[in-house]
């Protein structure tokens, strides 16, 4: 296996934190990985690139559940997107699509060349797992001079996706980046690369981090009807990456 470029998902600052000090290449900086992934607060991002100084993408997404947005959703979006832009992130992550699920060439050129006036990369995200057609969605992107793409190949993880992430980077052929994620983890990562033939990889590896701060008997909780557990958290398990980023480069 040839040398892969190594993506974690990252929820905080921690988290990049710990993906920097496992010998990860690049972070992807979101809040509330629990919906998706959303967009990441300017203070998680100053203060990752100031203990880390690696290259961090970050996140715009507005809201959990879908990405056809409203109008003030969206304009929330540029404005974040610039900010974001403006206080060190080194691209962004995004994914605008119409009802019909088809990408919405409007909004994502918005972003791309938001990006491009700054140097930075635009990278469409995972929505593009649920486009009708991926092909034509590739189509667009690569018009609009989106960067990379992230995908899970159409299917709920990369595993069962890569097939069609093949085909994609095919059809690609060099005209955009493809870069594999979702359900790549240690035990799959050499098996995924071969399968797809992409040269970066996209994961997690988080562990649970325990806060007894807010333990009680009382039935209190801050969320929404799941009712996580209120005294634990999810943070990037450094030593995780760190096997993932040994294996990668060998």
């Amino acid at each position: 296996m040839g040398r892969i470029l190594l993506e974690v998902c990252c929820g905080s600052a921690d988290d990049v934190i710990e993906a920097h000090r496992g010998g990860a290449d690049r972070a992807e900086l979101n809040c509330d990985l629990f919906h998706g992934g959303l967009t990441p607060t300017l203070g998680s991002l100053l203060v990752a690139k100031r203990e880390t100084g690696m290259k961090i993408i970050a996140m715009v997404r507005p809201r959990e559940g879908g990405f056809c947005y409203t109008q003030a959703e969206f304009a929330a979006a540029v404005e974040d997107a610039k900010l974001l832009l403006d206080h060190g992130a080194d691209g962004l992550a995004f994914g605008f699509l119409r009802e019909d699920g088809t990408v919405d060439a409007q909004r994502t050129g918005a972003l791309a060349q938001l990006c491009r006036e700054r140097g930075k990369e635009p990278v469409f995200h995972r929505a593009i797992d649920v486009t009708p057609d991926w092909r034509g969605a590739l189509d667009t992107l690569m018009e609009l001079g989106v960067a990379r793409v992230l995908t899970s190949g159409q299917q709920s993880s990369v595993p069962l996706g890569a097939d069609t992430i093949r085909q994609m980077l095919e059809y690609a052929d060099g005209r955009i980046e493809i870069l594999p994620g979702g359900g790549v983890n240690a035990r799959n990562l050499e098996w995924v690369a071969a399968q797809t033939g992409c040269t970066q990889l996209h994961m997690s590896g988080h562990t649970v981090r325990t806060d007894p701060s807010a333990r009680n008997d009382r039935g209190i909780h801050y969320g929404g009807c799941l009712y996580p557990p209120e005294d634990s958290y999810k943070v990037v398990d450094g030593a995780y990456v760190a096997g993932v980023a040994a294996a990668l480069k060998k």
